[in-house]
Formats: C-alpha cells, sequence, structure tokens
C-alpha cells in the first residue's frame, strides 16, 4: 500500500529548473566513434539480411555507445529521469533506415512495446489529424499539448526534422510538483493517492489509480487530465468541488517557469524520459506548408528492465499487445 510522504524529496530526481543554469551534462552528443558504429551496425543488418523490427540488441551492437546508453538507462531509473542523445546524422539516412537505428538503440535500453491497437513499435508525431475531431490525438495536430505521462516505462522522442515555429519540449519533475504541493498545500496531498478513474489508451474501460504513489522509497506518477475526467465522465463519477481545485493546483504548478525545462529537440536528438518520474509537454507550433518539411519526430515506447516496482494500487502498462501477424 503507498504512503503518503511528509518530507520533501532530496534525489536526483527532485530537480527544477535553475538546477540546469550553466549544466548541460545533461546532453550526450554522439561521437564520429558512436556514428561509426551505428553505421557498421547497420550494414551489419543487411549483410544478414535482417530488416526492422526482425533483430534483436545482440544483431545491433554499437561499439562504446553501449556503456553511454547504460548510463541513460541508469540516470532514467535512479538520476534525473530523462537524458538526451544529440547528433544523429538524420539527413545521412532514408526513412527506414532511421526506423531501424532508432529501434536499435531502443533495445539497448529495453523493450519497444506496441503504441496503438495495430502493434505499431514506433509512432510517427506529426500534425496529419483534424484537431476538430474529437478523435483526433493531440500529438497528431500542431495544438498545445498538455503534461502527461505515457503508458510505458519509458518515452522516446526522436527529433527527424522541425517545425517552421514553435514546438518546444518540456519536461517537469513529478518530485518538484510534489515537493511544491507538500511545502505549500498540504491539505490537498491526499487527495493525489486517492484511486482516481483513468480512461486509459490501452484498456476497454476506465480503471482506478493514484495520481501519486510511493512504493520501496521512489515516488511515481499519472496524469493526463483530459484522460482523468474522461474516466470520471464514462464511469457517470462526478468529480467533486475539491477535486477539481486539486487537479487545477495540478495545472498550475506543471505551469510554473521555474519548475519546467524547456529544449529545443534539433534534428538528430533523441530525448528519453521515465514516465514515473518526469511528466512531458510541448507547446503549439507553426509547421511547413511542404508537406515533406513538416515537424516530424519519432517516438518509442519501452519497458524497461530496470524499472522501479511499482504499489499494486498503481499497475504498470506497457502499451498495447502486439496483433498475430504484425510484422
Amino acid at each position: 500500500m503507498s504512503i503518503v510522504l511528509t518530507e520533501p524529496l532530496t534525489s536526483p530526481a527532485a530537480w527544477v529548473a535553475s538546477d540546469f543554469d550553466g549544466d548541460d551534462s545533461w546532453i550526450h552528443p554522439l561521437t564520429p566513434e558512436n556514428i561509426a558504429a551505428i553505421d557498421a551496425a547497420l550494414a551489419g543488418l543487411e549483410s544478414k539480411g535482417l530488416k526492422f523490427p526482425h533483430f534483436t540488441a545482440r544483431d545491433f551492437p554499437l561499439g562504446a555507445l553501449e556503456t553511454e546508453l547504460a548510463a541513460c538507462s541508469e540516470e532514467l531509473e535512479n538520476g534525473r529521469g530523462f537524458c538526451l542523445l544529440r547528433g544523429l546524422p538524420v539527413e545521412n539516412y532514408s526513412d527506414a533506415e532511421i526506423d531501424t537505428i532508432y529501434y536499435g538503440i531502443g533495445l539497448h535500453l529495453g523493450q519497444p512495446v506496441g503504441q496503438n491497437p495495430r502493434g505499431d513499435l514506433i509512432g510517427k508525431v506529426m500534425a496529419v489529424g483534424d484537431a476538430a475531431k474529437k478523435e483526433t490525438r493531440v500529438y497528431e495536430t500542431n495544438s498545445y499539448l498538455p503534461y502527461h505521462s505515457d503508458p510505458s516505462d519509458v518515452v522516446g522522442l526522436l527529433s527527424v526534422r522541425k517545425a517552421k515555429r514553435g514546438g518546444l519540449s518540456s519536461l517537469i519533475s513529478v518530485a518538484a510538483i510534489y515537493n511544491e504541493i507538500l511545502a505549500h498545500h498540504p491539505a490537498f496531498l491526499g487527495l493525489y493517492f486517492r484511486p482516481w478513474y483513468f480512461s486509459h489508451l490501452c484498456e476497454d474501460r476506465p480503471s482506478l489509480s493514484p495520481i501519486f504513489s510511493v512504493h520501496e522509497g521512489k515516488l511515481s506518477c499519472r496524469y493526463l487530465r483530459q484522460y482523468l475526467e474522461l474516466g470520471h465522465e464514462i464511469m457517470q463519477a462526478p468529480l467533486s468541488t475539491v477535486e477539481i481545485e486539486a487537479l487545477d493546483l495540478f495545472d498550475t504548478l506543471i505551469a510554473r517557469d521555474d519548475l519546467r525545462l524547456d529544449m529545443m529537440l534539433e534534428p538528430g536528438d533523441l530525448q528519453f524520459a521515465n514516465n514515473y518520474a518526469v511528466l512531458h509537454s510541448r507547446n503549439a507550433f507553426e509547421d511547413h506548408e511542404d508537406k515533406s518539411k513538416m515537424r516530424k519526430l519519432l517516438r518509442l515506447w519501452l519497458k524497461m528492465p530496470n524499472a522501479r516496482v511499482l504499489a499494486p494500487e498503481f499497475p504498470g502498462r506497457n502499451g498495447f499487445p502486439i496483433p498475430e501477424g504484425a510484422y
């Protein structure tokens, strides 16, 4: 059973924006040796007749980059909760090669999982949806994408092309949000540990889960207000006034400039974030009219071998089952 912490969190995951003033140690540039290893791994797959996604991490050796990825994995679970690799020369590769490289890198971190009922292992984040249609997911538009967590241990984003203007990526520490509530709004704290109905993308019906959970010394969070409100609507369980106030407070905190870390994902950047320790967002953007220049990111959902143990009332979710015959 989860407990409500009464002392502020002081782990590396409890960061705020000012912690990164003059500190870019979270950015890990890919070296020429790393790129050469990626190219050699691509060539090795071709020589074996292997194609995405029918290969393993062993089929895609990355030399010294594997050590960097192991450090990233540790940072994701026991450090700040995110890491960024910079400098993949995406312009040198075909779309199919980019998919293969991204998937291969992902295999050295964890196991990619399905992102929709089709079982897609790599999601395309592009403004190709109709924002006027209710069923269109926000990441398929150029609208502001509210802070949220995805149904996987880790989410990865690879930038292939930038927008004409905007599209800034933002991360915020779950522990920092917790500390703010504990310090200044403690009366609300217990509400985030009670069960709420979430309408999860990978479930047929809304299910109960707290927003905050503490288990084996680690704080975890699950949040996307839209799906939380939808869950209560479907289950005909209207939110009370104080519950709405608690969600309003949460949204006020995650909008604060002094808490979040903003970054523009340049082409070739690979951002990875722990969905339990970090919430992520993106601001609105103006896209190019030329479809070949439109903003394009690729997404991975990863089930991690070193993922934290979650409380029974805070069940983990790692994507959609892969349909038989999908690949």
